[in-house]
């Protein structure tokens, strides 16, 4: 989500761009980016821009004195931009899965690389009164590319609209609507996510989100969580978050990381 002060793009609150189509010139404002939350920004990095993004997390959850633990080490996400409205996104994880009964830990670990992230995000329109600015997102996660502990048994397959609106000088709202399938199920369902993203200062900023999935055969998965950035400068940037499930599922999100934009010389 980006923000705006004394016309400046505040890329600190790391949610939905409100002004994509400023990155066609020389005046790239701060680093936008689709982290910490899980609403991804409606705006690409612009061409020729490399752009970084990782961090660590950690999520838990208990029931009948059996915890499981999942340790993510890294959550890299790196986007490229071949056109100012195309980018081609890469991205992976290593993830240590940890079970404990009554508080022993078991020898059975699971550890290894996620399936591969594989896509593009493309802008269609930038903000323009009560319309909102729109970007399109897809990806693939080949089976082929997760290590055996995290192997799913179908390829997956996501698509989504990020869509931003601009709500004041210092706050804007950002919400993501699609769709995906695979992992270990074969059944669509369908994603949403809404976030709320207001600016402290021109370094820090703050969010709050609603997100979750709506599977054709199962029970809806509701979660939320909140965060916190720091503009280190245009190029650099920090956060922390923390969250849970509204549904039984999880008992604790909490993680950190950053964000590093390479510009083109």
């Amino acid at each position: 989500m980006k923000l705006t002060n004394n016309n400046l793009l505040l890329g600190i609150i790391l949610l939905t761009s409100t002004f994509s189509f400023a990155q066609e010139t020389n005046e790239l404002g701060t680093i936008v980016t689709d982290r910490p939350d899980a609403t991804e920004a409606s705006s690409t990095v612009g061409k020729g821009i490399l752009q970084f993004e990782t961090g660590g997390l950690y999520e838990s959850f208990e029931a009948n004195n059996i915890k499981s633990e999942d340790y993510t080490f890294n959550t890299m996400l790196i986007r490229y931009g071949i056109l100012d409205n195309l980018e081609l996104r890469l991205g992976w994880d290593f993830v240590e899965g940890v079970t404990k009964v009554n508080g022993n830990k078991l020898n059975n670990v699971m550890s290894g690389l996620s399936p591969l992230l594989l896509g593009m995000k493309i802008d269609i329109a930038e903000e323009n009164g009560c319309m909102p600015e729109i970007a399109l997102i897809g990806h693939v996660f080949p089976i082929f590319s997760a290590s055996a502990d995290y192997r799913p048994e179908y390829t997956g397959v996501d698509f989504r609209l990020s869509l931003s609106h601009t709500l004041s000088e210092k706050s804007s709202l950002g919400y993501n609507i699609g769709a995906q399938w695979g992992d270990d199920s074969p059944e669509a369902a369908a994603i949403y996510t809404v976030a709320y993203g207001y600016s402290l200062s021109e370094k820090f900023g703050v969010y709050a989100e609603l997100y979750g999935d709506l599977p054709e055969d199962s029970s809806a998965n509701h979660y939320w969580d909140a965060g916190f950035t720091y503009l280190v400068n245009d190029d650099l940037q920090l956060d922390t978050y923390f969250g849970t499930s509204i549904t039984e599922g999880q008992d604790l999100l909490f993680g950190l990381g950053f964000s590093y934009r390479v510009r083109k010389k």
